[in-house]
């Protein structure tokens, strides 16, 4: 079944930033085989600058593999990918230096500080001196990390070196991020942090925001469409007035969600209320 992207209401009113009229990443058809195993089935969608979008499914689904033909990290077997107008797998630089990617396991040197780790990333982006330095500070800055910027990576919390790793992604200042299970194995308030840091980073840098993840509750409370994946195919996204709830009338084959009301309290704000009790 080929997937295909739904029309969208009135994106100007729940999308956190401008969005393009032209999209960031355009997949036609795409898939992947290995052997008679078929990872991702002819899966169509586009995704556009200030947009949250969310690939919502199980382990093995084929997130993680549609992922890396983005990033030119892995050959379709058909179909097409664009990603900023251009072809990854004949391309894989170029989209490398535009795309912030954060894994769902980023690995850092435990020895250094997150500063030296930032340091390091930013040397292999051509990026040194004052202006290497300004770059770490902001980002720095951004994720909540000054404070402990100076400690050794070994001695941050999960939820901290994931923070860490968004760091290292915008070191580069790209274009679009993409987060692979962000939040796994970080407690509450961590969680809540993530979230509330991936609205201000599309609100104040007006950049693109793929999330892959299995997690229901947290894709639905920061993402502005979603896309549901299984066994390498996803439903077309179709927004919904329903304030963050499925449709009623939508099958369980094309479930969407709009993004939650802007006066609704931070997800850290939500945790923290939770935790209390």
């Amino acid at each position: 079944m080929t997937a295909a992207v739904g029309p969208v209401a009135d994106r100007s009113r729940h999308v956190r930033g401008p969005v393009s009229a032209e999209p960031l990443i355009r997949l036609r058809g795409l898939t992947k085989r290995y052997g008679t195993l078929t990872a991702v089935d002819r899966l169509s969608l586009e995704i556009h600058r200030g947009e949250i979008f969310g690939l919502l499914g199980p382990n093995g689904a084929g997130k993680t593999t549609t992922i890396l033909m983005m990033l030119g990290l892995s050959e379709p077997t058909d179909g097409e990918v664009h990603v900023l107008g251009l072809d990854p797998s004949r391309n894989p630089l170029d989209v490398k230096r535009r795309v912030g990617y954060l894994p769902d396991s980023a690995g850092f040197y435990g020895g250094l500080t997150g500063r030296e780790n930032l340091r390091y990333t930013a040397r292999l982006n051509r990026l040194g001196g004052s202006i290497g330095e300004e770059r770490i500070a902001l980002v720095l800055d951004q994720v909540g990390l000054t404070t402990a910027a100076d400690r050794r990576v070994e001695t941050y919390s999960r939820g901290m070196q994931q923070r860490l790793g968004i760091a290292d992604a915008l070191v580069k200042d790209p274009e679009i991020l993409i987060l692979d299970e962000p939040t796994v194995a970080i407690d509450p308030i961590g969680v809540a942090e993530i979230l509330d840091l991936m609205r201000a980073l599309v609100r104040d840098r007006g950049l693109a925001l793929l999330l892959a993840s299995h997690l229901l509750d947290q894709v639905q409370s920061v993402c502005d469409r979603v896309g549901i994946f299984s066994s390498g195919t996803r439903s077309s996204p179709r927004a919904t007035a329903t304030s963050g709830r499925p449709s009623s009338s939508a099958s369980s084959a094309a479930l969407d969600w709009t993004v939650r009301p802007r006066h609704e309290p931070s997800a850290r704000s939500r945790a923290s209320a939770r935790s209390s009790r």
